[in-house]
């Protein structure tokens, strides 16, 4: 009864849904009956990702709490995803990656409690925030963060549990691996970083000796997960990791994805580890599966096939420096 009330007479809000996850995430919501409402300052996204649906784009910034008031209004549930991503940009910039993660956060959150919307999905990391703790880790793992990007999403992770008991919200935190798949050309993370080299004819940049590992969810299986978790909106402040629980190093990335391209001889250069990257990590999804039912049904090999043939035909002329 509760989902056909959001269905019929509310909205989702998914903010930062111009970018590679709302690009995916979005067209998924309509399909399953949700109105959507974009609201996205396109510091990074852009309107074209979500060219062919129906969603309402509100432009403006999430730390502007008039513009965060309007778009909330006859909204069910929010979706929380803009966010400043990158750990290397957190180390150079820390106090804009904290304005935009904490402050951003907060005035969503804050401007959800006076608006009284009651399910909010806050999507977190779980690399980051569990720095070099060893893995894999799970929800009940202590934290560890070794950059300003894993720290704001910790500080926003306890705003979240903090309003979840305060004010009587249904908040969920989904701690996302490594996501690859289409609409990723403007991101920062490893496996786009090998697929531009690739297609460039530049050499391959590993940072560190290769042996660095992490753990890389396709893009589908991971708004699927986001689909469930507001399907089924779970009561009180729950966590979940959303992840494929398989460890992967970045130099067995690059090989992969060579292979894929038919490229096996393209050169790779290793460079100087850079600070706040963690040097291993994959998480036990155990809990999303028991209490969401999530079950990743692409494995890194079919993800990373069909992130490149997006590149290939889609992709190519979106890649940016």
């Amino acid at each position: 009864m509760e989902l056909e009330k959001i269905r019929k007479n509310g909205i989702i809000l998914v903010t930062g849904g111009c970018g590679f996850i709302g690009a995916n995430l979005v067209p998924l919501l309509e399909k399953n009956g949700y109105r959507v409402r974009v609201l996205d300052n396109l510091s990074r996204g852009n309107e074209a990702y979500l060219k062919g649906t129906s969603a309402d784009i509100c432009v403006g910034d999430i730390r502007n709490r008039d513009v965060v008031s309007k778009a909330l209004g006859k909204v069910e549930a929010v979706v929380h995803l803009a966010a400043y991503g990158s750990v290397v940009e957190s180390v150079e910039v820390p106090e804009e990656n904290f304005d935009v993660n904490v402050n951003g956060t907060f005035a969503v959150l804050d401007e959800c409690r006076k608006r009284n919307v009651k399910q909010f999905i806050f999507a977190s990391t779980g690399g980051a925030l569990m720095g070099n703790s060893i893995p894999p880790v799970d929800e009940l793992s202590l934290p560890r963060p070794i950059s300003p990007y894993g720290s704001s999403k910790l500080c926003g992770e306890g705003y979240c549990c903090s309003y979840a008991e305060s004010y009587e919200m249904d908040i969920t935190i989904l701690r996302f691996a490594n996501v690859i798949g289409p609409w990723s050309a403007h991101k920062k993370g490893a496996a786009t970083a090998f697929i531009r080299a690739i297609i460039r004819g530049a050499p391959i940049i590993i940072y560190g000796n290769g042996t660095a590992t992490r753990d890389f969810l396709f893009v589908d299986d991971l708004c699927k997960g986001i689909l469930t978790a507001l399907q089924m909106k779970v009561e009180g402040f729950n966590v979940f990791h959303l992840a494929s629980g398989r460890e992967v190093s970045i130099k067995e990335l690059a090989d992969l994805i060579k292979t894929i391209a038919g490229k096996k001889n393209h050169p790779i250069e290793f460079s100087k580890k850079r600070k706040g990257e963690v040097d291993r990590n994959f998480a036990n999804c155990e809990k999303a599966q028991r209490e969401l039912g999530f079950s990743p049904r692409f494995s890194l090999e079919k993800g990373m096939e069909s992130t490149w043939g997006w590149f290939t035909s889609c992709g190519k002329d979106m890649i940016i420096e």
